[in-house]
Formats: C-alpha cells, structure tokens, sequence
C-alpha cells in the first residue's frame, strides 16, 4: 500500500483507534486534539491514558494542537468529534482542507433541531471549498479491541461509491475488514439509532432484569430502526448488516459500550447528571434520542423505545415505569412491523 498523509480529527479513544490502525497500514498519522496537553502526552509519551489507558501509540503518530498543521498535504481527513462538535470542527477544517483530499467521519450521531446527519453537517460546512463527497465509516466497533488489533468488520459508504474504495483501501489489513456499501443513509441512522437502544438496553440491566428482556428490547429496538430509516430512505436490508444488527449487538451487550453504561447506572438510580459526569466523555446516545424522538414526531413513526427512553432523559419519568411500559404495551402480530417497512418500500 502506497503511503499517505492521513489526518485524524479527534483524539478521543475512537478517533486514536483509528489513527492506530492508519499507522500500523504504513501511513504517515497526524492526530488533531483540542487539549495541548493531551498533544504532549502523545508525542512524548506514546500515551493516551485517559481515552486508552495501557496502550503504546505507533511512532508513526504524531499529534498537532492545531488543525491547520495536521491536515496539511493530507491525502485523507477522517473526523472523529463528538457529533455536537461537528459543525464546529468542520467549519474550522474548511479553512484549510486540501481540495482533493478524501473525506470521512467515524462520528455516530443526529443533530438535534435540524434531524442532520454527520455527514450532511460536514457538507454543509466544507460545500464551499471542496467537490468531494463524505464516506461514513460505521460498524459494530469498540475501540478498546481495535487498539488491541483484535478483529473487527466496519462498512464504509458514500454516494459515490469510489470514494468509498478509498477508505476500504485506506483501513483494510488483517486485523481490520471494511466492507463497501451504497446505503448511506441506512449506514448512519443504523449507527446512530442503536445507541438509543443500547442506553436503554442498560438501563434494563441496572434494574436487574435478565437476558429476556433485553433481548426483547434489543429486538423491538431494531424494528423501531428499520421503520424510521426506510420512511428516510434508507433500503431495510442495511439493518440486518453490520451498521444495523451487527452495531446494536455490540453495543447494547458490552461493558465498553459508553451508552450501555450510562443507561446501566440510570436504571440503578443515578441521574442524568450524575451518570454523564461519571463517564466524563460524550455519550451520543443521549443527544440523539432527543434529536430523534423530535424527527419520529415529524415524520410520523411510531417509536416507543425512544420516546420512552426520552422520558427518562429529559423529563423525569422513572426508569422502572418506563421499562415496564414498554413490556406491558398492547399486543400485535409481531410481523406487522415488517409489513409497515415493506410498504414503506
């Protein structure tokens, strides 16, 4: 593989997994963070402890403080925010993104007021300096275990589906797989909707019900997806794929799961605060259940589990309450929700 100047935009533990694996594929990584501090930590002490605590950074990453140096000469720009600092990030990179570098985000997450997904606020914010189109990378993915270069399978996507290749290229080794798939849309909501599930897949678990009722919600959650994506577009199929089936399994079934934990310490009785401020790094799943239970309203999707799951969040339901609720709703043939995405078709 040819060698190339790869930026990585966010030095949290996804965005350094993912520089890690760049420089284990023979790139030069530049690795932009915010935090001064965290810039000193990686190039004097090939650590990250606070993201990746344990794990030694290839030489071949070096970090920059400021994005203009980072992505200078670069032949790629992957994001890796948090998705309420997209806009932000974005309209800085705009300034100094080489016109024809490839670009693509690793971010899972809705805007909330304007329903945008990640890569459509990243258009919106670079339309005026580059022609290229942005490739999401998505998949059922923990960055503990990339770190660990542990097997993983990712999709790649974008409108044009060259674009994608290039990523495919760019990421792909041994360890690493990335598929190709044309189903943007799908792709992103997919990634984006199951932390919803996963928060209430926890809050389950911190009530202490069993496996049962977790994977009833698991499985209700994912029919919930597929009614709101293909009602925007998206082909039904890419749920049961990786950025469907594969990402909510993932994440609504492992203690690495950042929304699974929040959701775990709700369901024992912490609040919102408290649980946030004891994770102390971005939970997306909570910003875009509130982004989403807004967009099902507007699009006329029913979707219980998140507008439960909203109550909870925003506006002081009890955890318990809302779990029961959700068990206890009126029953219909468990097929009709794969008539109502059908028909959506």
């Amino acid at each position: 593989m040819t060698q190339q100047i790869a930026a990585v935009l966010g030095a949290g533990s996804w965005g350094t997994a993912l520089a890690m694996v760049l420089a284990d594929n023979g790139h030069d990584v530049r690795l932009w963070s915010h935090n001064p501090n965290q810039v000193a930590e990686i190039n004097e002490k090939r650590q990250n402890e606070k993201y990746l605590p344990g794990v030694t950074l290839p030489e071949a990453i070096t970090a920059y403080a400021d994005i203009e140096g980072a992505v200078r000469d670069a032949a790629a720009v992957i994001l890796v925010v948090p998705a309420k600092a997209t806009r932000e990030v974005a309209a800085k990179l705009a300034e100094y993104i080489p016109a024809e570098a490839v670009i693509a985000h690793a971010t899972k997450g809705i805007e909330p007021k304007t329903s945008k997904r990640v890569s459509q606020m990243i258009e919106e914010e670079l339309k005026h300096v580059t022609h290229r189109p942005v490739v999401v990378l998505s998949g059922p993915s923990h960055a503990e275990e990339v770190a660990k270069r542990q097997p993983t399978t990712l999709s790649a996507s974008s409108v044009e589906m060259e674009e994608a290749k290039k990523v495919q290229e760019l990421f792909m080794n041994e360890n690493f797989r990335v598929y190709t798939i044309t189903d943007m849309v799908g792709v992103e909501l997919g990634g984006s909707l199951k932390n919803i599930i996963a928060l209430g897949a926890g809050i389950s678990d911190g009530l202490g019900y069993g496996d049962n009722a977790k994977a009833a919600l698991i499985t209700r959650g994912l029919a919930e997806i597929a009614r709101l994506g293909t009602k925007l577009g998206a082909n039904p199929l890419t749920f049961i794929g990786l950025s469907g089936m594969g990402d909510l399994i993932v994440t609504c079934t492992s203690v690495h799961s950042r929304n699974w934990r929040t959701g775990n310490m709700l369901g024992k009785g912490m609040t919102l605060d408290e649980a946030l401020d004891q994770m102390g790094m971005a939970v997306e799943g909570v910003r875009t259940t509130e982004a989403v239970a807004e967009l099902a309203v507007q699009a006329g999707v029913d979707m219980p589990i998140t507008e439960g799951i909203n109550q909870v969040l925003f506006r002081g339901a009890k955890a318990k309450d809302i779990v029961d609720q959700l068990m206890t709703r009126l029953p219909k043939h468990e097929m009709d929700d794969l008539q109502d995405v059908l028909n959506t078709r």
